[in-house]
């Protein structure tokens, strides 16, 4: 938005432009909603919260270096003179209707977005797929997890006048709610990366999860391309007959046909077999490799050869203790499908003991807690040999799990538990819902630690308002 000027960024935000210094000279890099967080150049905009309305930061804002801010007329007003200011009544519907515009622009300059959605995965297929287009396309992707109906316009409004690809993650938490995200981002490819028992609570069955997914397939436009898992019944009635429909996964359009000793892999897609050396291993993102390599040939790449990736932050992120512990920061979220994927990938890498520190998965209704002793028995049969249970709901996971195990309140009580039963040689899995806060397990246990694995990275903010996980 650099070469926009303070009257087009009103007009397109539908706000009122009550001032603006004398005329700015460009127009701002991207928005922000942090006055705290402002590096200059940014359209702040005060979102009214739970806690604070961040109109009242907007003076805050103005002196921290923001282009200009957009605020709710009680805020505006105060503020008439001292810098760009726009009005708007609601000033969210302001910064989507400016992030729509935005990505008009960019699509005039030949800009194709990517959609991805899913129950578990949506992050790191991102992650994986930005990777892949990188080397062959000016490319822009949602930092972390701006996936909301906040977090996706910011990221839109992030993307560079000259980006070519823009890789977009959207979370449901139920029906509508693809579907907005869809209307402001128009996609010109989605992808559905899996359904699976994710928000029960609220949408009550798979069936009813997968129509709220599904909401991307029916918000694309005619001859786009729609990349879904092979064989996924729930899906099948949401397909339309104007769109390409790729599959990946065994038997499907796009697949693994080998993985190497070396970590080289190779998948099939379109008659060829394509060449990779990707920086992770683990089986649940060879799958997401797969969703990323549809993705990326629908846009015209064919990538091959090595693929580093920097996976957001508390997604299988490895670290080393100085007491010889490696431990598996997986604690950004859970659901039955990624705890069973996490301690999959803990049974096949750990050298030694398999330690799995699993917290409450939250928001799966009156099933949770059959889904819990489901998980127990899963972890005993892949061979955990210590299991630490977080939460009145995980501790469902003893009822079928017959190793040795400890059951806790709360995360700082596991770390406490932790300090006593680890051993140098331990691969320790911590995973849980974000409502249980493992991260303080992570934090506690590594507080002295090495560099990460190749291909993993540091998170230097926290997550986005309002970000949802579903």
């Amino acid at each position: 938005m650099r070469a926009w000027t303070p009257a087009r960024v009103a007009d397109a935000a539908g706000a009122r432009l009550l001032g603006d210094r004398g005329g700015a000279p460009e127009g701002p890099t991207r928005a922000a909603i942090d006055s705290r967080a402002l590096e200059g150049g940014e359209l702040f905009v005060g979102l009214p919260g739970t806690r604070t309305d961040g109109g009242a930061h907007a003076s805050e804002a103005l002196a921290a270096g923001a282009w200009g801010v957009l605020v709710a007329p009680p805020h505006a007003a105060p503020l008439a003179g001292e810098g760009v200011v726009l009005e708007h009544d609601d000033p969210l519907r302001g910064m989507q209707a400016l992030a729509r515009a935005w990505r008009a622009e960019l699509g005039s300059g030949g800009a194709r977005v990517v959609a991805i959605t899913g129950s578990t995965g949506k992050t790191s297929t991102k992650d994986i797929l930005a990777a892949l287009l990188r080397p062959h396309l000016r490319t822009a992707s949602s930092a972390e997890n701006q996936n909301t109906e906040i977090g996706l316009p910011l990221a839109l409004l992030a993307a560079p006048a000259r980006t070519q690809a823009l890789v977009l993650e959207m979370a449901m938490r139920g029906p509508g709610q693809i579907a907005e995200l869809v209307e402001i981002a128009r996609p010109d490819v989605g992808a559905i990366v899996n359904v699976g028992p994710v928000h029960l609570e609220l949408l009550g069955s798979l069936e009813a999860i997968a129509a709220a997914k599904a909401e991307l397939i029916a918000g694309l436009p005619g001859g786009a391309t729609i990349v879904i898992p092979a064989r996924e019944p729930l899906l099948q009635a949401h397909l339309r007959d104007d769109l390409r429909v790729v599959t990946f996964g065994e038997g499907g359009d796009v697949e693994l046909v080998r993985c190497g000793g070396a970590g080289e892999v190779q998948v099939r897609a379109g008659g060829r077999v394509l060449e990779l050396k990707p920086s992770f291993h683990e089986r649940h993102n060879l799958l997401n490799l797969l969703a990323g390599v549809a993705c990326a040939r629908a846009l015209g790449v064919e990538p091959e050869g090595p693929l580093d990736v920097g996976f957001s932050a508390m997604r299988g992120e490895r670290l080393q203790t100085d007491g010889g512990v490696v431990i598996i920061n997986d604690c950004y979220n859970a659901n039955p499908m990624s705890m069973r994927a996490a301690i999959d990938d803990l049974a096949a890498t750990a050298p030694g003991r398999r330690v799995a520190v699993l917290g409450d998965m939250l928001e799966l209704g009156p099933q949770a807690p059959e889904l819990h002793r489901q998980l127990g028995e899963h972890a005993a049969r892949r061979g955990v040999d210590l299991l630490v249970t977080v939460g009145p709901l995980a501790e469902n996971m003893l009822a079928s799990f017959a190793g040795e195990a400890r059951a806790v309140a709360d995360a700082d009580a596991a770390a406490g538990v932790l300090g006593g039963l680890l051993r140098s040689g331990d691969t320790v899995l911590v995973k849980g819902s974000r409502g249980i806060a493992l991260e303080r397990v992570a934090e506690a246990l590594g507080a002295r630690r090495e560099a990460p694995r190749a291909g993993a990275r540091a998170s230097a903010a926290a997550p986005a308002a309002g970000a949802r996980r579903g």
